[in-house]
């Protein structure tokens, strides 16, 4: 009997199961791209860090150590050694002077940006593997995910903590 047939079979678990699997095997394959690729060679925990702070420029230290769920130091030593690298810098916050607000510097971008045309290159190789139809389906999928997953409430995070935007 086939997993699909089975009485027990759940369509949705099933599909997290596949999503699962895809990441652990993306975390595997860009960890080996990441040694492999020019330096400065970056942590995956500082990587995860530029992540965030890029996408979220301005973001307080406190919310990045609510989303990294880890201790102050530990996010205070990544941040260090990124800023030693020129890829993050810390700024005064505006309505708080016991706050820091961190953003990437344009080093740090052009870093992200090799970063993720390596990994762009990675996935179009398999991409181009699939039929038509099945990247579209993918595509849609992704979207689907990417969105429900911004909603989740562990990410939403970042947007509470993230300081008024000033007016134009």
């Amino acid at each position: 009997m086939s997993e699909r047939t089975s009485p027990g079979f759940d369509p949705v678990r099933a599909t997290a199961r596949q999503a699962g699997s895809l990441a652990e095997l993306l975390d595997v394959l860009w960890e080996q791209d990441r040694n492999d690729g020019p330096p400065p060679y970056i942590s995956v925990s500082q990587l995860r860090v530029m992540y965030l702070v890029d996408r979220d420029s301005g973001m307080r230290m406190r919310a990045l150590t609510r989303l990294l769920g880890a201790s102050p130091p530990s996010v205070s030593r990544l941040v260090d050694r990124l800023q030693a690298l020129g890829f993050v810098e810390r700024r005064p916050c505006p309505d708080s002077r016991r706050e820091v607000l961190l953003g990437v510097t344009h080093a740090g971008r052009k870093h992200l940006a090799r970063v993720r045309e390596r990994r762009d290159q990675l996935l179009l190789q398999a991409l181009h593997a699939l039929p038509g139809h099945q990247r579209a389906a993918l595509a849609e999928g992704l979207a689907g995910l990417q969105q429900a997953l911004a909603g989740h409430p562990m990410l939403r995070i970042v947007a509470e903590e993230a300081p008024p935007t000033p007016a134009p």
